[in-house]
């Protein structure tokens, strides 16, 4: 492999690295390289500025989506969370794994990673996703008992069974899920006759969001997040 594209993760673009490349910044086995299309491979050491390289093939990101952001790589009219990334991370081709609505913010995850992508979103994993959502109707033991057994949507569907669960104000609530479909939780909540003020992610598949991250802000997931990603997909 061409070593600005092995090394490219140690820089903030594919530009700045081929520059580190050539001002001898870069070694490879102890030796400086500044031929950026210099071959290189798993069982040598490269190292940038000082600090060992490590090649990545994929990345996996968690973001902390924003409302009024499409998750999706482009869009003619709105901003997307590909938009949102840094330019390091942009370069990898990350897209969302599943979506978010528009006005829906919270947790989602972004990687290119196709094979994970389509487990994460495959209903055979029955991936769990939780939410913290207010409505505008008190929550009650009969709402509870709907989601419990699932609850049939107007055009026919019925979900799987879900978890509610009211917080003390008593229009507030966490909500389980183990699907994904359009405007879930929204619809499930209208067949109840209560509509949805407010709706954050707050875990995916295990993760819970970042409290740190800010609207809009985005980290790679640490080792050990990556862990459990891979136990749910098993």
């Amino acid at each position: 492999m061409r070593l600005d594209k092995y090394a490219a993760f140690a820089a903030e673009s594919r530009k700045e690295i081929k520059k580190l490349i050539t001002k001898g910044f870069v070694t490879v086995n102890g030796t400086v390289i500044r031929d950026c299309g210099y071959d290189v491979g798993d069982s040598d050491e490269i190292f940038c500025r000082g600090k060992r390289v490590v090649y990545k093939k994929y990345i996996y990101i968690m973001m902390n989506k924003p409302p009024g952001v499409v998750s999706a790589t482009e869009d003619n009219v709105n901003p997307t969370v590909t938009d949102l990334l840094p330019d390091e991370f942009k370069r990898f081709k990350p897209f969302p794994v599943g979506r978010l609505d528009i006005d829906t913010e919270g947790l989602i995850l972004m990687t290119n990673d196709g094979v994970a992508a389509h487990k994460l979103l495959s209903p055979r994993y029955k991936v769990p996703k939780k939410y913290y959502a207010k409505v505008d109707g008190d929550i009650t033991k009969e709402d509870i008992e709907k989601f419990s057994v699932g609850i049939v949507l107007h055009d026919g569907y019925k979900t799987l069974p879900a978890k509610l669960c009211p917080l003390p104000d008593g229009r507030s609530a966490f909500v389980t899920i183990a699907e994904g479909k359009f405007h879930q939780i929204k619809r499930m909540f209208a067949d109840c006759g209560k509509h949805v003020m407010f709706l954050k992610r707050v875990e995916f598949a295990g993760l819970c969001l970042d409290e740190t991250l800010k609207n809009g802000e985005c980290r790679l997931l640490k080792d050990e997040e990556i862990q459990i990603l891979e136990s749910i997909m098993q």
